[in-house]
């Protein structure tokens, strides 16, 4: 079995393809960090919008609370006040 050189053959200090195979790596790199710069881009404005948009449904989600607590109560209300009558209680 032949030794493998240590020391690569040629005038370079690389393999000869390896300068092309870098730049390859970095142009991918590249593209990668502008890529993820759009994507954060685009969830912070997604963010903002899902925001206003949860502030609207929390205003409407405690008028919805207190619509259904009244109706509840009155219910509630009416249910003892027709009872005590049945009842004789009045």
């Amino acid at each position: 079995m032949p030794d493998t050189p240590i020391e690569p053959s040629g005038s370079g200090r690389y393999p000869a393809d390896m300068e092309s195979r870098v730049a390859v790596l970095e142009q991918i790199a590249r593209t990668t960090a502008a890529s993820l710069e759009r994507i954060e881009r685009r969830l912070d404005s997604m963010q903002g919008r899902f925001d206003r948009r949860f502030e609207g449904l929390t205003s409407e989600h405690r008028a919805d609370f207190r619509w259904l607590l009244g109706v509840m109560l009155g219910g509630f209300g009416a249910m003892l006040g027709v009872m005590a009558h049945g009842f004789h209680w009045l």
